[in-house]
């Protein structure tokens, strides 16, 4: 009789483990719930603190989701909805509400920028070509977490904030692609390093509270930059010695 029971019990186990994963992805909500929490008290350094564990849980939920075969044995749960789902609180939403709420950006001009944030996002969350074959992102990929961090880094005045807001709006319909950091085969290598570099240097930001030395900024702008704009040097480069 036990011997009997052993094959059944092991798949019941292995489902378990499967929906698993999605409880954690789930929890990304939960994070952005907190996140929230502490946007709302004006303690920006601990909404991104929060945003960063999100990050993480993103970043291993779908090599979990992988591993353990989730798709075949929880056939009745989508994990990719799930993560949309989850990745647009943790990394639009609860972001918006922060640049929108900050006094970053003009005082008339901050609700209808939040509003182009979320909307845009949401469409382009739903645009089945936001990804290129390469695993490239189409135009700005709706990353306001970093876009909202890169801004209380630098401490724009008003006018340039809501510039720079405006345009990433407008960015993110743009024929142009952006380095996706794990998924991007090209220099993978080298992305992850700078990857860990940036984990680094945010991590001591927000221990600082962003009052930080400009070598830590420069650092922190020079990664960004290399994620938006190495494909359309790499690409350009091709095309010159074509």
């Amino acid at each position: 009789m036990e011997h009997s029971s052993q094959p059944d019990a092991l798949p019941e186990r292995m489902r378990t483990a499967a929906f698993s994963v999605h409880i954690f992805t789930a929890l990304g909500a939960g994070v952005a719930l907190l996140a929230m929490l502490e946007a709302v008290r004006e303690h920006w350094a601990n909404m991104f603190a929060w945003l960063g564990v999100a990050l993480i849980i993103d970043g291993i939920d779908g090599p979990l989701a992988r591993r353990l075969d989730v798709v075949r044995l929880q056939p009745n749960w989508s994990g990719e909805v799930l993560d949309l789902v989850v990745d647009f609180v943790t990394y639009v939403f609860v972001p918006a509400y922060a640049i929108t709420a900050s006094g970053m950006l003009l005082p008339l001009a901050a609700p209808i920028l939040g509003i182009g944030i979320v909307v845009s996002s949401a469409l382009y969350f739903a645009d089945r070509r936001m990804k290129a074959d390469d695993n490239h992102f189409r135009g700005f990929p709706a990353l306001w977490n970093a876009a909202a961090f890169y801004l209380f880094l630098l401490h724009l005045p008003p006018v340039l904030s809501t510039i720079v807001v405006a345009a990433l709006i407008v960015l993110t319909f743009a024929p142009f692609h952006v380095l996706h950091p794990f998924r991007v085969v090209r220099l993978r290598w080298l992305t992850l390093w700078l990857l860990f570099a940036w984990a680094v240097l945010g991590a001591y930001t927000l221990a600082n509270d962003f009052v930080v030395a400009p070598s830590i900024t420069f650092g922190l702008c020079a990664i960004a930059v290399y994620i938006v704009g190495s494909d359309t040097v790499i690409r350009r480069m091709k095309a010159f010695r074509a």
